[in-house]
């Protein structure tokens, strides 16, 4: 059986270095040890199924480990011990000395209730040195100060008691008084490395953690494969960086050095916060790590980021609220553009049906047409205010001859987007007369010069105008 424990302890070993736990081999009692370190905060509680460990002066003690689903863990705390039930550490060594423990038999007859009443009646501050100078003759005296009366027949056992403890109260030998001092001295004054050893200093340092190492433990004693110890361990290695890190910073702040973020002598792992997770009933953080081989991403307790970097928190909140605004802001521009779609439109519609008034005063019958003579003294303009009207006949008086009458054609719509049709040569038609030389008619309608310079003039505008609003349409 002891080399088979033996062969525990040193798979233990192996295991804890892989994880990057250190290993501290304690002198006598682990308990002891134990208690020390986490007395002086240098770890954070104690697992063990032994109670003595509170007398040790252990402050936080975890017990009946369940693993699996839904798996949990006792967590007992001397401060809960003290306030609900009275009792501090000095109590529990005298509670073990008349109950029994590991370094006592206890008082013979002498049952919880009436030791707890006992001990709470003398205080906590006090009773270790009643039990040093007076032995258990303490526990006679606060007996019989509460019995009232004759003692009855029926009571031999506490008679029997009372003569035990008489016996023990009178003969005050040394050896008796000793016997209680080895046993307080024992929880007291315990033999174990300490804190301020070399030993303790180098079990206190945090070792790397091994994934290789690990790997290749868990494949030979579970046949894991590495991709599932990763899946299993990597999240909560990085969870175990964080604590670490939140206890160092607050140690930092429990003596006064209340440094930033950034100042911290250990760059926190944690590297941002992706979005929050609700996990098993509780509020989480999806999380990013920084310089953690094999993971990248994982679920933490919002209250250990609060703990560890609330900055990061303020950032995170700090980028949702930008992206926010800037998803309002974007919704508010759209709707911006739809209404200022309709507006161009509108003006396009307008400055269209400008252009083509502008057009049509060339092609429409209401256009003066004119007239080219070679040798009269004076063209003669002929306002045509129906499509149907013909030439002034006038116009053959003036030149001193007929002349013949011409319909000007229907007006044209110009697409100004489409390219410009190829130029047609100026038609001329001759007038017969009679004393003059023949009269030119130039159908402007056709030749180049038809597009008036307030139309050349909003065609460009329109142009520019389509050029500067060609980026801002969607």
């Amino acid at each position: 059986m002891g080399s088979e424990f033996s062969c525990m302890i040193k798979e233990a070993k192996v295991l804890a270095v892989a994880l990057g736990i250190p290993c501290l081999d304690g002198i006598e009692e682990a308990e002891a040890q134990c208690a020390l370190l986490n007395s002086e905060s240098l770890c954070d509680g104690c697992f063990t199924s032994d109670s003595d460990v509170f007398l040790f002066g252990a402050r936080t003690v975890y017990r009946d480990i369940c693993l699996g689903d839904g798996g949990h863990v006792v967590c007992y705390e001397m401060a809960d011990i003290e306030g609900q039930l009275g009792f501090g550490r000095n109590s529990l060594i005298t509670l073990a000395l008349l109950l029994g423990g590991d370094y006592s038999q206890g008082v013979y007859g002498l049952g919880p209730e009436s030791a707890c009443q006992i001990v709470k009646s003398v205080g906590d501050n006090v009773v270790l040195q009643k039990v040093a100078s007076e032995g258990l003759s303490f526990v006679k005296k606060k007996r019989g100060s509460k019995k009232q009366g004759p003692v009855s027949k029926g009571n031999d056992k506490e008679n029997s008691l009372d003569q035990e403890i008489n016996i023990n109260g009178s003969e005050h030998d040394s050896q008796s008084n000793d016997q209680f001092l080895q046993v307080i001295n024992a929880y007291l004054k315990p033999k174990c490395h300490s804190v301020d050893s070399d030993t303790v200093h180098r079990a206190s340092a945090q070792y790397p953690f091994q994934r290789a190492k690990l790997q290749q433990i868990c494949a030979q004693f579970f046949g894991w494969p590495p991709e599932k110890t990763d899946e299993y361990i990597l999240p909560k290695i990085a969870e175990r960086d964080l604590r670490r890190f939140c206890n160092l910073r607050s140690t930092s702040s429990d003596l006064g050095l209340k440094l930033p973020l950034h100042k911290m002598p250990v760059k926190c792992p944690l590297a941002r916060i992706i979005k929050h997770r609700r996990a098993q009933g509780r509020d989480c953080y999806e999380v990013s790590w920084e310089n953690l081989d094999g993971i990248e991403t994982s679920i933490v307790p919002s209250e250990l980021v609060q703990s560890a970097c609330p900055e990061k928190i303020v950032e995170f909140e700090r980028k949702a609220e930008e992206k926010k605004q800037n998803h309002r802001k974007a919704r508010q521009k759209k709707s911006e553009k739809g209404s200022s779609v309709a507006e161009i439109d509108l003006k396009l519609q307008r400055l269209l049906l400008d252009i083509e008034l502008g057009s049509s005063s060339v092609h429409d019958p209401s256009f003066s047409s004119v007239l080219i003579s070679g040798n009269c003294t004076a063209a003669t303009e002929v306002d045509l205010t129906n499509q149907d009207m013909l030439l002034d006949p006038k116009c053959s008086a003036n030149c001193n001859g007929d002349m013949s009458c011409y319909q000007v054609g229907k007006s044209e719509v110009i697409d100004l987007l489409s390219p410009p049709p190829t130029r047609q040569h100026h038609t001329v038609s001759k007038f017969p007369q009679s004393n003059c030389q023949d009269i030119d008619v130039i159908d402007l309608s056709e030749s180049e010069t038809d597009v008036s310079p307030e139309h050349e003039r909003k065609a460009r505008e329109l142009r520019l105008f389509l050029a500067s609003i060609r980026d801002d349409v969607p």
